[in-house]
């Protein structure tokens, strides 16, 4: 546990990241994986209207630091490849 003023407080901050952080993720995995479900039940017109709202997303968490700005590319670039 924390014994300095400063590390509780580093403590407090770090927690409240996480949380924001599996925010993020949470979010961009459920719709990863929805229109990968799309694709796979033979709907891709409705996975390519998910598209812009999947970039958005997955824009953010790299914006946010959540994930890496080139595995952010990579997905991006996976899921138009699958829904065309």
């Amino acid at each position: 546990m924390p014994i300095t003023k400063s590390a509780k407080k580093r403590l407090k901050q770090s927690e409240k990241r996480r949380v924001l952080n599996l925010g993020y993720k949470r979010r961009m995995k459920k719709i990863v994986k929805e229109i990968r479900d799309l694709v796979a039940s033979k709907k891709k017109k409705d996975a390519q209207k998910l598209l812009p709202q999947a970039y958005k997303i997955i824009d953010k968490a790299a914006k946010r630091g959540v994930i890496k700005e080139n595995t952010a590319s990579r997905k991006k670039s996976r899921l138009t490849k699958a829904t065309s």
